[in-house]
């Protein structure tokens, strides 16, 4: 990975053709200490959010040993990269390979459930072994969460306690666990999910030995300044210490977006200017998935191909990916200056979370530099150092340089 100094100097000494992820991973890092000084629990990272080496190499050099996987490949890459790491297999639909491969091959013996079938799968593939932490995923509620995710997995709650009970049978440890969906803004959705599971325990008359109250946890965005991450720590906290009949009970949580959301920002280039409309190198089948699918907003600022930051008056522009799909098109038009031309370049900041791993290959396109930097040029939920420059708070207008 080169090392430039910052995303000014990358523009200037590289003008560099393809898109460039300007990789920070001391943001990384820093978050990553943050939770494990303050959750009382288990850190386990969502791989799926970020599985690039860089990421995964400043979480486990901060103290991460945990990790959430969800696939085969993922399994295969934590397993292989960190021998001494702990796996769980969080992913509550595998296959029977996935599920031996992961036992047999990589030592991971915690695995989620929603549902009979898959206890039943998670067993046959294991030989029946007897060394199991089965963890049995309910539905909740994803009010309070920009990205709900309670369509797709999760026990409903009036299955739930005859699924703990049938996993009890064969789990040499218990857990319960749900996801309250992603960015949530309201640390009560915690609160209120592990109340309702609390009932549901009670009901199963089991000894749970493990409360996984999964990920969620917000990062900030232009428009989406959650509370501080602190008010969702003592949330949980405040709720763990109110579940009945929990005994010597561990608490975890998965969080992924909050770990390295910050790490990473993405430089476009700016590759035709056109009747108020920008073609950029980098779009919908690329980094930009969620800009342009979920109109997920993020920090940007322009630079001129010299490296000089632009600061002129805004203009509303309709902005294009590089592929030859019309769709590859965002939602709504972007703010950006209005003096923009072709060679100059857009960095979109805080996409070390679903940037890179959500894009493709499609119509030739996908490759990216990759460049360490120092800066810090938006806002953070984690203190800054101040080597790390000026940090600079958004939403941003654009003024004029005089003003």
């Amino acid at each position: 990975m080169i090392r430039q100094g910052t995303s000014s100097s990358i523009v200037s000494r590289l003008r560099p053709e393809a898109p460039v992820i300007c990789a920070r991973p001391e943001r990384a890092a820093s978050a990553a200490r943050w939770f494990l000084d303050a959750f009382r629990g288990e850190v386990l990272y969502a791989v799926k959010c970020n599985p690039s080496l860089w990421v995964l190499d400043a979480l486990y050099g901060a103290g991460v040993r945990w990790f959430d996987v969800a696939s085969e490949a993922e399994v295969e890459l934590i397993g292989t990269r960190y021998p001494d790491a702990t796996l769980a297999f969080m992913h509550p639909v595998k296959t029977p390979r996935a599920i031996s491969r992961a036992y047999h091959e990589f030592g991971c013996r915690i695995f989620v459930l929603d549902t009979e079938r898959e206890l039943q799968k998670i067993l046959e593939a294991t030989g029946h072994a007897k060394d199991l932490t089965l963890v049995v995923r309910a539905a909740v509620s994803g009010e309070g969460s920009l990205l709900p995710l309670s369509g797709k997995f999760g026990c409903p709650a009036d299955e739930l306690p005859g699924l703990l009970r049938a996993t009890r049978a064969y789990a040499d440890e218990l857990g319960v666990s749900f996801h309250v969906g992603s960015q949530c803004m309201d640390p009560y959705a915690y609160r209120a999910a592990m109340a309702a599971v609390s009932e549901l325990i009670v009901e199963a008359t089991v000894t749970v030995d493990i409360v996984d109250v999964g990920g969620g946890f917000p990062a900030a965005y232009p428009g989406m300044q959650p509370p501080p991450l602190s008010a969702f720590i003592s949330a949980i906290d405040e709720a763990f210490e109110e579940m009945m009949v929990l005994e010597n009970a561990d608490l975890w949580c998965e969080p992924g977006r909050a770990l390295v959301a910050e790490a990473a920002s993405l430089l476009a280039r700016v590759d035709l200017v056109k009747d108020g409309t920008l073609y950029l190198n980098d779009g919908s089948y690329g980094a930009l998935y969620d800009a342009v699918h979920e109109a997920w907003r993020y920090p940007m600022r322009s630079f001129r191909a010299s490296g000089e930051e632009v600061f002129d008056e805004a203009a509303d522009w309709t902005v294009y990916g590089p592929t030859c799909d019309s769709t590859d098109k965002f939602r709504t038009p972007l703010a950006l200056p209005a003096t923009l031309c072709e060679g100059d370049y857009v960095e979109f900041g805080h996409l070390g979370a679903y940037g890179t791993s959500m894009a493709t290959r499609f119509n030739g396109f996908g490759d990216y530099q990759l460049v360490e930097v120092s800066d810090r040029p938006f806002a953070s939920l984690y203190p800054v150092p101040e080597t790390c420059g000026q940090v600079i708070p958004f939403p941003r207008r654009a003024q004029s340089p005089r003003s």
